[in-house]
């Protein structure tokens, strides 16, 4: 999925300025990065709150325009307000081709409903919900699958258990081994071992 924003650049900075701007319901923002000058702009909020909803918008390449002159950018930093739905500003992080790039994906835990395990008893325990990767820009996934439907009660999926794209590496495997985090695991539901040793128990 492709998401396109449309900034306009601006001089007037300070939090003067930003307040202005946002009572004129825009966002200010900083785009910087790919060895060229940090630029400040604005957005319109009703645009930006059309796509923050959108998960690809954390963590997919976005198509910026600037004053009619286009680049891509990673979002890298939101600011929301304490308690009103809105968005206070915006790090973008310019994106250059040839560059591997640091981020964060979102993991997609996917057929739970029809694991045996969780069938018989077991809880699944989600322990994270993104890791980290570098890759270039046009290898990088909006989203890695996490299969829930064959692990068994007692098992744990690691980092190193995911199939990650060509040209995908997981930041904290590169560290060694000693960083394989852990994932997602399926352990015994606590009404369900009740019952098993009361089986055992009856035998």
């Amino acid at each position: 999925m492709s998401i396109k924003l449309i900034a306009t650049s601006r001089t007037d900075l300070g939090k003067g300025a930003s307040r202005r701007l946002r009572h004129a319901d825009l966002v200010p923002a900083i785009v910087y990065g790919a060895a060229k000058e940090p630029v400040s702009v604005t957005f319109e909020h009703k645009e930006l709150l059309k796509v923050e909803s959108v998960e690809a918008f954390y963590s997919s390449i976005l198509d910026l325009e600037i004053d009619g002159v286009a680049e891509q950018v990673l979002l890298k930093d939101i600011q929301r307000h304490a308690f009103k739905e809105r968005i206070q500003h915006l790090d973008l992080l310019r994106v250059d081709a040839s560059q591997k790039l640091h981020t964060t994906v979102p993991l997609h835990f996917i057929n739970e409903d029809s694991s045996e395990a969780v069938k018989n008893g077991g809880v699944v325990s989600h322990l994270a919900n993104e890791v980290e990767v570098t890759c270039l820009p046009a290898d990088l996934p909006a989203f890695l699958e996490v299969d829930i439907s064959k692990m068994e009660i007692g098992a744990t999926v690691h980092i190193s258990d995911l199939a990650l794209p060509t040209g995908v590496e997981s930041v904290e495997l590169i560290k060694g081994a000693s960083h394989d985090l852990p994932l997602v695991s399926i352990t015994l539901s606590k009404k369900a071992a009740v019952a098993e040793t009361e089986e055992a128990a009856a035998e």
